[in-house]
């Protein structure tokens, strides 16, 4: 313990006090009961149903699965039509990376990233509850679908011109899966700043970076993928959405327009997606080797470098999705070596898994058992990954059963194996109890030979000239034995993972609770008691080693006697610490909402616009916009910066800290920075898209076609400007106490930021550029539209702060609101800045 600890109040050893805090505790996070359970925002709610409704997605998927294996059991086979047969499988794709594959990951952390930090919960609880209601929603709209004849049939990548074009793809098949991922893909960049603030801000005292469990590195890293890699899908959303509704002709090269645009905006996003499914679950390992090697991992910079590595390699390696598409030699050459070099940061951490395993005391679980499989799998599925990333095989092998096989060897392997084995070990801090070792032993055996049965031989099916995508094959092929094995295989392999299920699911009012720590592992995430109370652990710890259970001495004690931090809740609040972001110094008490039904109704509004959007309903589409703006805007009025009774709390141990912090000590800037990194990102892609029409036409803009001038957007950048010197002006004012001059330059900016966005769509406007004509004007469209949109969102963030000064609710000493809004508008001035640049003075340079 350190001297702060030692400092500890001694009524902390009376059971009585004890007990008195802990009711206290026990009643601020207790969970709601009866109807109104639904608006609960605990992490360990929010995370189980996340969880649930993300294995009911996989289940469905998996249905569709075998769906298509008895189809393609036997040659010219007509158990499905092909129509149907192409429902199937682009849903399956679609619902396993969209709805099990990535959500399950924050479905996972959501549960877990708050006991391994020692955090009473993540610091925006309802963010965590607003995503898991878009993402539900956004994934019963799109896999629904397919019982109304509706679903999308032209495969999860959706590739133009198949699918922009009404003669090939009529109906709204392509529109559900635009717009219903798009509003899921809403749900994965909250919970992306949820996790990554969390990381960041919520660690307990004394933990440094280098001192964070493996997996909170893992859950950093791919948070940071999610921010960088789904707005580039967005953008191409986006894109494609203006050409299926309004005959924009982003990919029409009739008019301009160029598919291979949308190949690299999709496996932009498309690759990292791979790391991004796979980097958390080799997180999970990270944390189960460890334990059942009884020894700390061998090597945690060296994994923690790799994981970053991977991360960022990821980036790279989009093209080797497209060397069939014509790309230059020097292209193939620089992707095909990127490709090949992830490996290396991938070997690395399954080196530093075997070394640990080799120089530790191995014990023999279940959790092992999965982990061994998943490893062997996943060097399978590897080893094939870079014989795909060499042109002259990939150039064979491209769109058949062999990159089918890949695919899966990869996922299965690096993803399901890993989360079955993080199932059986983490199961205890869920419900309290073990699951059974037998089923366990049997769901391995089985799904593993189940797999290998059902994908190894696709292999050869892939060699042998079997493509992907297709119905149905002739007898000619070959292809008949190997087809049926496969499908045996994936019946199999449906019976072990069965009986996972049946396990979790099964009765067992009789079981005893398990043990505490019941697999004597060292990390924070094994202080809770067995069953766990809502509140995450019982003080706030201080933690100065990588594994405290281990290497600290009396530390379960000195937590469950509330020795250190938050020992009590006395003012009837949800409380948890922040600290700051290199070496976990305590910085503020941050105060957490709790139930409401707000995020809900948030997350419906918003699915409805997007669900009337898809059957052009346009006034309710509106009329629904209006009111998710109403609903988050009294959900920000109701729940976020609230001014507290006091300024100060004493947290224990000695320690006052302030109640109340603006600017980058407090989590809601660095939720606003992260954000707009992910907002700034989409942006890219679609200023990506211009840069790249710029590159494939001799000229652009083409001859003959006037731009939007250069009055109108110069104008429009000064106001910009002007908004933006007025929103950094009222937050300075606002802070010396002159709050009249601070309101003033509120309302000016507000109107401002409204008269700049409207300069900038006047300009296209007064020349006449009809996006339908040429793919030219439609960027130009494009790009000024996604500016004023942000303009007048930030004119509604000026004019929101505005209010809250009014009616008291923000004042000189608590300013978090026009500091995360002055934030907000260095990113909107500086998106001005490129689309004017882009727009009126890159066509007079070149």
């Amino acid at each position: 313990m350190t001297d702060r600890t030692a400092q500890g109040t001694p009524d902390q050893d009376d059971p009585e006090v004890r007990r008195g805090q802990e009711d206290r505790l026990r009643e601020v996070w207790k969970t709601p009961k009866g109807w109104r359970y639904w608006s609960a925002v605990n992490n360990t709610e929010i995370g189980v149903w996340y969880t649930a409704a993300s294995f009911g997605f996989m289940l469905f998927a998996g249905v569709l699965a075998l769906l298509m294996r008895v189809q393609l059991a036997v040659p010219e086979n007509d158990f499905l039509t092909a129509t149907f047969y192409n429902q199937l499988f682009t849903l399956h794709g679609t619902a396993m990376m969209f709805l099990f594959a990535v959500p399950i990951f924050e479905a996972v952390a959501i549960i877990l990233l708050p006991q391994m930090l020692g955090a009473r919960d993540l610091p925006f609880p309802r963010l965590s509850a607003f995503g898991f209601w878009c993402f539900l929603i956004g994934g019963v709209f799109v896999s629904g679908s397919i019982f109304f004849g509706a679903a999308p049939a032209s495969g999860w990548f959706m590739y133009p011109p198949l699918t922009t074009e009404e003669k090939f793809t009529p109906g709204l098949g392509p529109d559900i899966w635009l717009l219903g991922l798009s509003f899921i893909e809403v749900a994965s960049i909250a919970a992306a700043v949820e996790l990554i603030v969390g990381t960041l801000k919520c660690r307990p005292p004394g933990m440094r970076l280098n001192l964070m469990p493996l997996y909170a590195w893992y859950v950093l890293v791919v948070a940071a993928m999610i921010l960088f890699a789904f707005p580039p899908l967005i953008a191409g959303d986006i894109l494609f959405e203006m050409e299926r509704m309004f005959d924009w002709p982003f990919f029409d090269p009739a008019r301009g327009g160029d598919p291979i645009l949308w190949q690299h905006l999709f496996w932009i996003f498309g690759h990292p997606e791979v790391y991004i499914v796979f980097l958390p679950a080799i997180a999970l390992v990270a944390m189960i080797v460890p334990t059942f090697a009884q020894r700390p991992i061998l090597g945690y910079s060296w994994i923690v470098l790799a994981a970053v590595g991977t991360g960022f390699l990821s980036f790279g390696l989009w093209v080797h999705h497209m060397y069939t598409t014509g790309l230059p030699s020097a292209s193939l050459g620089f992707f095909s070596a990127a490709s090949e070099a992830v490996a290396i940061p991938t070997g690395v951490q399954i080196f530093v898994f075997l070394a640990t395993l080799l120089t530790g005391r191995v014990i023999f679980s279940v959790p092992m058992l999965f982990v061994a499989g998943a490893l062997a799998t996943f060097v399978i599925g590897g080893l094939t990954g870079v014989m795909v990333a060499l042109v002259p095989f990939d150039w064979q092998a491209h769109d058949t059963y062999f990159v089918v096989a890949h695919l899966h060897y990869v996922l299965i392997g690096g993803m399901l194996f890993p989360l079955s084995a993080g199932i059986y070990y983490y199961w205890p801090i869920v419900s309290g109890r073990k699951l059974s070792d037998r089923l366990g032993r049997w769901a391995f055996w089985i799904m593993f030979t189940g797999f290998n049965l059902a994908f190894l031989p696709m292999h050869y099916s892939g060699l042998a000239g079997m493509a992907r995508r297709v119905w149905t094959y002739p007898t000619e092929l070959g292809v008949g034995t190997a087809n049926l094995i496969s499908s045996i295989g994936a019946f199999v392999f449906a019976a072990g993972f069965l009986i996972i299920v049946w396990d979790v699911l099964r009765p067992r009012g009789r079981e005893p609770w398990a043990d505490r720590n019941p697999w004597n592992a060292g990390t924070c995430e094994w202080l809770i008691e067995m069953p766990g109370e809502n509140w995450g652990v019982r003080s706030v710890p201080i933690v100065t080693t990588r594994y405290p259970l281990w290497q600290q001495a009396n530390f379960f004690d000195d937590v469950d006697k509330g020795r250190f931090y938050l020992p009590d809740a006395e003012e009837g609040e949800r409380e948890t610490l922040v600290t700051s972001v290199l070496d976990a110094r305590p910085e503020q008490c941050l105060r957490v909402p709790g139930p409401s039904f707000m995020p809900m109704i948030a997350a419906a509004l918003t699915g409805a616009v997007f669900i009337f959007t898809t059957f052009k309903f346009w006034i309710p589409a509106l009329v629904a916009m209006v009111l998710a703006t109403v609903s988050i805007m009294v959900w920000l009025w109701r729940g976020t910066a609230a001014i507290p009774e006091k300024r100060e709390k004493n947290v224990g141990l000695g320690l006052s800290l302030p109640l109340y912090v603006s600017g980058p000590k407090s989590t809601g800037w660095w939720a606003m920075f992260i954000t707009m990194t992910g907002d700034a990102m989409a942006f890219v892609g679609l200023a990506f898209g211009y840069m790249f029409y710029f590159t494939i036409h001799a000229d652009f803009p083409p001859p003959g076609m006037a731009g939007p001038g250069v009055l109108w957007p110069s104008l429009s950048l000064g106001l910009f400007g002007a908004a933006w010197a007025a929103s950094l002006g009222a937050r300075s004012l606002n802070r010396a106490g002159r709050v009249g001059i601070a309101r003033g330059l509120m309302a000016v900016g507000s109107l401002l930021s409204l008269g700049a966005g409207a300069a900038l769509l006047w300009g296209p406007w007064t020349f006449g550029l009809n996006p339908a004509d040429h793919v030219y004007p439609a960027t130009v469209w494009v790009l000024a539209i996604w500016t004023a949109v942000h303009a007048a969102v930030g004119s509604l963030m000026l004019g929101y702060c505005l209010a809250r000064s009014v009616f008291g609710r923000m004042t000189p000493r608590h300013d978090a609101d026009i500091s995360n809004v002055a934030l907000y508008w260095h990113f909107m001035f500086a998106t001005a800045l490129v689309t004017v640049t882009l727009l009126a003075f890159f066509p007079m340079l070149v």
